[in-house]
């Protein structure tokens, strides 16, 4: 038997929440790119700090809108491995595609690269996440559905790989992670329209609820920490204070395809 599913069982809740968490975690990533960009002797650290925050936020995005997520008539539970699993492949795959941006530059075939690397990871990291739900049914996926999520993700990637490295205004970057927000908060409800269960077994879903809503709590507090430490680290930096505004006008950078990183 098919199950009704829903993503919203809370209401507008968990997709607003989930949607501010992508868009924080990708403003925080924007404003460490750029920190990289004006401090060379420090790349390596704010290029890290920027994978983490993307990482950090595209996965609590994730988890966030799976608390809305219900099966009519199925107990939902996670595995606590896989899901720990899928927030490091979403931290290391954003990793490598924003050090590949932040060494090498914004270059056609650097972006298609890092582009494509990073969102594949990042639907990986979607479907993992979902292949650590234990329920008393089986899930499917309707492919050129799942196909699609895999488009928008590269694309929202990509997007996302090109702003870091070419947008440096306080506003202009902020701007660019509302609009990242929308893309990745897309991919994460593009993929779950490509899901239906098929019960194996009955079982009540009251005694469900409490325990699921206590498990993914405590998966989020550790990123949502992290999260918070990367925007006090950003907001209390110095060049913050200055404003980025003259720093663009003052002394332009050029692009890193055209000059290539040292490595000092």
């Amino acid at each position: 038997m098919t199950a009704n599913i829903s993503n919203f069982h809370y209401g507008a809740v968990t997709p607003v929440t989930a949607y501010l968490m992508a868009c924080l975690g990708a403003a925080l990533g924007l404003r460490c790119t750029t920190r990289s960009l004006r401090r060379p002797q420090r790349r390596a650290g704010w290029l890290a700090l920027g994978a983490i925050s993307i990482g950090c936020g595209i996965w609590t995005m994730h988890f966030i809108a799976m608390i809305g997520f219900s099966v009519q008539g199925a107990l939902v539970g996670y595995d606590a491995v896989k899901t720990l699993l899928s927030l490091i492949v979403a931290i290391v795959v954003v990793s490598v595609g924003v050090f590949l941006v932040g060494y090498r530059g914004a270059s056609p075939m650097t972006l298609a690269t890092a582009g494509t690397v990073t969102g594949l990871g990042v639907a990986a990291m979607h479907y993992l996440g979902m292949a650590a739900i234990h329920t008393n049914g089986a899930l499917h996926y309707d492919t050129p559905t799942v196909a699609l999520s895999v488009v928008v993700a590269i694309a929202a990637a990509t997007a996302a790989l090109w702003a870091a490295v070419t947008i440096h205004a306080l506003w202009a970057s902020l701007g660019a992670s509302v609009v990242m927000g929308v893309a990745v908060t897309g991919m994460h409800y593009t993929g779950m329209a490509a899901v239906s269960v098929h019960l194996t077994g009955q079982s009540a879903v009251a005694a469900s609820s409490t325990s699921l809503l206590s498990f993914l709590l405590v998966m989020l507090a550790g990123p949502v920490v992290v999260l918070v430490v990367a925007a006090g680290i950003v907001m209390f930096d110095p060049d913050m204070m200055l404003g980025d505004d003259n720093w663009d006008r003052a002394t332009p950078t050029p692009s890193l395809a055209d000059a290539p990183y040292s490595g000092h």
